[in-house]
């Protein structure tokens, strides 16, 4: 499978060859939703943890004796009704992880991938670096883009790249190990280098 190499700064364009099997396969929505909702649900938090009377840290002994002494009787000093005792009915940490293997995980990368490229929003350029860490440098590469939500995908994220992208709301910065499928659907284009996809292809083959 051939596709187009773009030259971002305004050289002649070429061609770089890739996987049908990776990156022209069909494009599965029910994997997709699955693989996406499965990886924004592992990305919540839950509940703030809260500690009941067994769990706080104390003493298990009686206060005092139980009668005779004037004062309301009480069995522990971890009780609910005392001050820094344990919490009625607390809240404790829910785990919204569902169980995703890696295979489907996989497929649905590639899926993604080659719905991208059959909607031409999946562009392979020819190199994408910035010499210092400034945010005008890169935007001037991506003047031809302009306007469009960005995911810049390389094979490695070097420093300079990082920090000036960090502050574009637009525009993100990933290597194609840490490439995942919200990002990848919230983008309008993905710029892709050649290195990055000979590792995607690597990684999903």
């Amino acid at each position: 499978m051939e596709l187009a190499l773009q030259a971002l700064n305004g050289g002649e364009s070429s061609s770089v060859n890739v996987s049908e099997e990776v990156f022209g396969v069909e494009f599965k929505q029910t994997l997709v939703h699955q693989v996406v909702t499965a990886y924004q649900a592992a990305g919540r938090s839950g509940t703030k943890a809260q500690k009941s009377r067994s769990q706080v840290r104390g003493s298990t002994a009686k206060p005092w004796r139980q009668k005779g002494t004037g004062r309301a009787r009480a069995g522990c000093v971890r009780s609910p009704l005392w001050r820094s005792g344990g919490v009625t009915f607390a809240a404790s940490p829910r785990d919204y992880t569902q169980k995703l293997n890696k295979k489907m995980y996989r497929g649905a990368l590639r899926s993604i991938f080659s719905e991208l490229i059959r909607q031409e929003r999946l562009v392979v350029v020819d190199g994408l670096s910035v010499s210092e860490p400034k945010t005008k440098a890169l935007l001037a590469q991506l003047k031809a883009f302009e306007g469009s939500s960005l995911l810049l995908v390389v094979d490695a994220l070097e420093e300079n790249m990082m920090l000036a992208a960090r502050n574009l709301v637009k525009i993100a910065a990933v290597d194609a190990v840490s490439v995942d499928p919200v990002n990848l659907l919230w983008a309008d284009k993905v710029l892709v280098t050649p290195a990055a996809m000979k590792q995607l292809e690597e990684k999903l083959g």
